[in-house]
């Protein structure tokens, strides 16, 4: 199993299922970085103490009868029963349906609606070196699931030294082949024990710049990891209560959805 919390914002009127667990192994990933005992960021990722039913997750949901649902986590699709949470929330719920993050190794799942996926990098030899795995399969899901008309966003992390802009601009070359693709990027936020720095508002403004050359829908997030850890306070999307278990605490990768 691997959902492990449901959350509820109830003035956007949606819930958000979580899982644990990644197909990708990214040392440079902000899900290593959660709150620490005094509120500063850490080296942390617990393993969840209780994983929900099916059932938990869908008296959770029933009890809110959100418009929308969001799977993340981790990563989404490695939930054995998300083909079924899907159904049930598009189903039963008649919500809409979306992965809120996903590194694309699925797109090709029945009942959902769109996914907001995150491209690691555009050269193979980097993307395997973040990911362990070539690019191409990735990439390739993401432009089947756009010519089936799955309504899809894409984010990128700017890591100097690792992602630089000449493969941020061709990463928003690639999804300016599709249409209506809003594009994130965000700053990398260091993690402990990682060689990378985060890039400056000088280098952040030019990696816009640059994107839009290819894409007219461009935003971008520049957060501290205090920034981060107190997102609700700035922004009502991250006002939630938990409906159903528990877990670790709240992640870093709320950056994904901050823009400036």
């Amino acid at each position: 199993m691997a959902f492990y919390k449901v959350t509820y914002n109830a003035k956007h009127d949606f819930a958000t299922v979580h899982n644990y667990g990644c197909t990708f192994r990214c040392p440079i990933c902000s899900y290593k970085l959660v709150s620490g005992a005094n509120g500063t960021p850490g080296l942390v990722s617990p393993r969840p103490e209780h994983f929900l039913t099916d059932d938990e997750i869908k008296d959770a949901l029933l009890s809110v009868s959100p418009k929308r649902v969001n799977f993340m986590g981790g990563e989404p699709t490695v939930a054995k029963t998300l083909p079924e949470m899907l159904e049930f929330a598009k189903k039963e719920l008649n919500a809409r349906t979306t992965l809120g993050h996903t590194n694309g190794s699925d797109l090709n799942l029945r009942y959902l609606d769109a996914a907001n996926v995150g491209l690691k990098a555009w050269n193979d030899d980097v993307h395997k070196k973040i990911t362990g795995i070539e690019k191409r399969k990735i990439y390739g899901n993401f432009e089947t699931a756009a010519k089936k008309g799955m309504e899809l966003s894409a984010n990128i992390i700017y890591i100097p030294g690792l992602v630089d802009i000449d493969q941020i601009e061709a990463v928003a070359e690639f999804i300016s082949s599709f249409e209506n693709i809003s594009f994130h990027i965000m700053g990398y936020i260091p993690v402990p024990g990682q060689p990378y720095r985060m890039p400056t508002a000088e280098e952040m403004e030019n990696a816009k710049a640059k994107a839009q050359i290819h894409i007219a829908d461009v935003k971008y997030s520049h957060l501290s990891p205090e920034q981060v850890l107190s997102m609700e306070k700035n922004d009502d999307r991250f006002d939630v209560k938990v409906i159903a278990g528990h877990g670790p605490a709240r992640t870093l990768s709320a950056a994904s959805n901050a823009t400036s």
